[in-house]
């Protein structure tokens, strides 16, 4: 099940998840992994058995883009679909705004994964917090 969080219990839950794959796991500074734009970005939750297990933003930008973000998936539960799911989560709430092109800075490891959903790879390849990243797009008109 994936839904937009709807208190602040989930959106800590969000943050929860983040701060263990981002920060622990992957390295990425806190200061960095936490920013200005989540008190403006929407956020989804998904869960696994019960539980929460995963989570992503979107954050609007530039009247007719949005940027897709922080997009995290507990390591048990990779490879369950879950991240599918809340890209596609995003997609359906995405396809009722005024809105031309999704973007995405996307780890160069799973680009693939966002390549399957529509995106197409942009510019150079970059470093941010250590880790190399594509921007990616996805064009909604």
């Amino acid at each position: 099940m994936v839904r937009l969080v709807q208190n602040q219990q989930e959106r800590q839950e969000s943050l929860d998840i983040r701060q263990r794959v981002f920060v622990e796991e992957q390295g990425v500074p806190a200061d960095l992994e936490r920013d200005s734009q989540d008190g403006e970005a929407l956020h989804w939750l998904g869960w696994r058995e019960g539980r929460v297990a995963g989570t992503a933003r979107l954050v609007r930008y530039g009247g007719q883009s949005a940027k897709v973000g922080r997009v995290a998936v507990l390591p048990e539960w990779r490879s369950s679909g879950l991240g599918r799911e809340l890209m596609e989560a995003i997609h359906g709430w995405v396809k009722d705004q005024p809105l031309q092109q999704i973007v995405l800075d996307a780890q160069v490891t799973v680009i693939p994964f966002y390549e399957k959903l529509g995106y197409q790879a942009e510019g150079d390849i970059f470093e941010e917090a250590g880790i190399l990243h594509q921007r990616m797009v996805r064009w909604l008109a």
